[in-house]
């Protein structure tokens, strides 16, 4: 590697191998900056630490409960582990990528010098981590959720207003309504909503993972109605000319139906349970002192609604809509009487989440993009499934959309199967790990990663069935 080459390299600079085989081109490519090799495999420990999250969850709690018990018995005051506190951090799902990226930049540190770190960490766009920061919290306030809940509140009436009205209710409209507040307000609004009417009345583990699932695949698809609401939607619009029209017309309709069916197809294996979850009585609140919650002014409801589109339309301006959330704090504080903008963590964690993503998915289009623009239409289709459950899909279709010459129906294809993928895994859609992050005390320790492939697995079939079907 020459003194001064560009780090990453760009894929024009790599030497053109017409006719060659593509694991010829990815040597090639290793040989080119034997860096490369390293930066994946250091990725690819990210992932595989994401399956292992759970164990490490398990052996935390495994270790405090034992120095817990010693405390007790030797008649000392329990504290927190610090062993113990350690596991647990390593996991929290959210951390893994940021974590990995230590030894990210410490390889980049000794193969390139410190100043191709900071140069590299400050090329990164952060955008999209920051934006999903924002909507997060403003999605999570009291007036918006309890203006959703009302709207959707009419809706599951229509069923009688029972747990299943409102499972059907929360998994067909909210992954639709993302495709006006975007992705990740949706999925905070849909699983703020499923654990007060859903999880916490303590559904069996398979109708749990079933469930996330189904909202994992329905919110990654649910957002394609528009140009501008799913990130990977928004990563090729601007570069391929696709209005709404178009996006609606080839994709929108699809992921609507798809929406539909996996939903049904859902209930009818689930009905029996879902009608007894209304027989059982829901668990009583824990004990406390008595929150008294004042009626919400209109005028209140509509500035914070205010806030939430001024962010939307300015999702790609991080001036304006971290400038506006700095107005939205002061108007929150003014208005604490009606709002319950008190848990920061969460979106902060999503946030750390996305952004050691984009981190380590920046270095990963040297074998990415060949790998894409070798394949026809229905291999292409697949390929962009599989690899979004190991890549945020918004990164499988920027780096789509810097292959040359690419065909529309291969353009398609492989916005098509960054969509449908983006449920099966926790990494796969931008808006999953706020999913995770706001439901994650439903489950055992921590969402079991083959556990949530399996219940994802069937809409993401139903959703390739209709997006291939046409």
């Amino acid at each position: 590697m020459s003194p001064g080459a560009p780090f990453p390299l760009p894929l024009s600079a790599y030497p053109e191998l017409a006719g060659a085989g593509l694991l010829t081109i990815l040597r090639s490519r290793i040989d080119a900056d034997p860096f490369n090799a390293v930066a994946t495999g250091i990725f690819l420990l990210a992932v595989l630490h994401t399956f292992f999250a759970s164990r490490f969850t398990s052996a935390a709690h495994a270790l405090q409960k034992r120095q817990d018990a010693r405390a007790v018995a030797s008649g000392r005051t329990a504290f927190p582990d610090v062993a113990a506190e350690l596991l647990h951090f390593l996991g929290e799902v959210e951390v893994v990528f940021g974590l990995w990226a230590v030894p990210l930049a410490i390889g980049i540190w000794m193969s390139r010098g410190w100043s191709t770190v900071t140069a590299y960490l400050d090329g990164v766009n952060y955008s999209e981590a920051v934006f999903v920061v924002v909507i997060m919290a403003l999605a999570s306030t009291r007036p918006i959720i309890e203006l959703a809940d009302g709207m959707l509140r009419k809706a599951a009436a229509i069923g009688g207003g029972t747990p299943a009205a409102w499972w059907l209710t929360i998994l067909t409209i909210a992954p639709l309504l993302g495709s006006l507040i975007t992705e990740p307000a949706a999925m905070t609004i849909a699983a703020l909503l499923l654990s007060r009417q859903f999880y916490e009345r303590q559904p069996s583990t398979v109708l749990k993972y079933a469930t996330l699932g189904l909202l994992f695949v329905n919110i990654s698809i649910g957002g394609t109605l528009t140009n501008f609401a799913a990130p990977p939607m928004l990563m090729v619009a601007r570069p391929w000319n696709w209005s709404t029209a178009f996006v609606f017309s080839h994709f929108g309709w699809r992921a609507a139906a798809a929406v539909v069916l996996s939903t049904a197809a859902y209930y009818a294996w689930f009905r029996k349970e879902l009608r007894s979850l209304g027989a059982a009585a829901p668990p009583p609140m824990p004990v406390g002192p008595t929150i008294v919650r004042r009626r919400i002014p209109a005028w209140v409801t509509a500035v914070y609604v205010g806030f939430l589109m001024w962010t939307v339309v300015n999702a790609h301006h991080p001036a304006l809509f971290i400038g506006g959330f700095l107005f939205f704090l002061g108007f929150d504080r003014a208005t604490a009487a009606y709002s319950t903008l008190e848990d920061f963590r969460t979106p902060l964690l999503v946030g750390f989440f996305l952004a050691g993503l984009v981190i380590h998915g920046g270095l990963q289009a040297w074998w990415i993009a060949p790998v894409l623009s070798r394949l026809d239409r229905a291999a292409l289709f697949a390929a962009a499934t599989f690899l979004t459950a190991f890549n945020d899909n918004a990164l499988i279709t920027y780096l789509a959309s810097l292959v040359p010459h690419l065909d529309l129906r291969l353009k398609l294809a492989v916005v098509a199967g960054s969509v449908t993928g983006g449920g099966l895994t926790v990494i796969g859609n931008a808006a999953n790990p706020a999913g995770q992050a706001l439901l994650d005390r439903f489950f055992d320790d921590a969402v079991r990663p083959v556990a949530l492939f399996a219940g994802a697995l069937i809409p993401t079939l139903i959703a390739a069935a209709l997006f291939l079907a046409f």
